[in-house]
């Protein structure tokens, strides 16, 4: 089963922060919505630029997505 990752961009001097809280959020919404996701983070691409993300498979994407609305994906690869 393919796996893919739904990634919220936050930029800007808090862009760190913001995207620590955002995945606060998103497991959250893993727990009230009982989804088997295990993995979620956040990564920094620069000062300027942080991600925050959630793993899913590709056949729970779309109800996810609709809900969620992620700024892009890509595949997942660990």
């Amino acid at each position: 089963m393919r796996k893919l990752k739904l990634i919220w961009d936050f930029r800007g001097p808090n862009a760190n922060k913001t995207a620590q809280h955002h995945e606060i959020h998103l497991k959250e919404y893993i727990k009230l919505e009982n989804l088997d996701v295990s993995i979620t983070g956040t990564e920094t691409l620069n000062d300027m630029h942080t991600i925050a993300f959630m793993v899913v498979n590709e056949n729970e994407m779309k109800p996810i997505r609709d809900a969620l609305k992620p700024h892009r994906g890509q595949v997942y690869t660990e």
